[in-house]
């Protein structure tokens, strides 16, 4: 099994290639929307391109939090304070670190 410095940087490339993704995917709804003169907010046939730009720009917002978060959790594995309770101190269980590895508060301070 990995560690925790690996299974975090994992996680970090993992989030850090969907976020490319969504960003990808959100210059193309802005690039579409450059290419039409319709009139996509009164269109009863779907989802509207500001919608669809909306729900993107959400979607990378929670990738970037995420990543930020895992960020954190690999500075506190260098600082040697990965694995202890922020609240606390207590160690962190290792079960509730594979589920979240990015967790700052064991089950009892959450």
């Amino acid at each position: 099994m990995s560690g925790p410095r690996e299974r975090l940087l994992a996680e970090r490339e993992r989030v850090a290639s969907r976020l490319r993704d969504l960003d990808g995917d959100h210059r193309g709804v802005v690039e579409a929307s450059r290419d039409t003169n319709a009139d996509d907010e009164h269109d009863p046939e779907g989802a509207t391109i500001a919608f669809e730009r909306s729900q993107v720009d959400a979607l990378a917002r929670q990738a970037r939090h995420h990543l930020d978060e895992v960020d954190a959790a690999l500075a506190r594995e260098s600082a040697g304070d990965y694995g202890r309770c922020e609240r606390c101190g207590s160690e962190i269980p290792a079960e509730r670190l594979d589920v979240r590895p990015t967790a700052r508060t064991c089950v009892t301070c959450a």
